[in-house]
């Protein structure tokens, strides 16, 4: 009798605890997909991308827009280092002085 019981306040708590780790593989897998990670089968192999060239492709394409963007930032670091260069010249500071010393006068007059 007293295992009944046990079974009676166990027997909820577990279908809760299946269903909840069924609906936590279901979400993973379909993010997964959605993803684009690789799937494994149920002895370890590789499900999705269902073949090589799909993923080497995929890596392919990767690589290239990595390098593009490496490119790009290095591009940017250059004029970043140019604008800074400008900016704190001494030729930039007289001129800015010398531009604000004209806006006074003008203002003056």
């Amino acid at each position: 009798m007293e295992k009944l019981a046990i079974l009676e306040v166990l027997a909820p708590m577990l279908a809760v605890g299946v269903v909840a780790m069924s609906i936590g593989w279901v979400a993973t897998t379909w993010l997964r997909v959605k993803n684009g990670y690789p799937l494994d089968g149920a002895w370890g192999q590789a499900v999705y991308p269902k073949t090589d060239s799909e993923a080497k492709e995929r890596i392919k394409l990767l690589s290239q827009e990595n390098a593009q963007l490496r490119a790009e930032i290095g591009s940017m670091k250059d004029r970043l280092a140019t604008v800074e260069r400008i900016v704190t010249d001494s030729g930039y500071h007289l001129t800015h002085d010398i531009e604000r010393l004209r806006d006074r006068a003008e203002k003056v007059q």
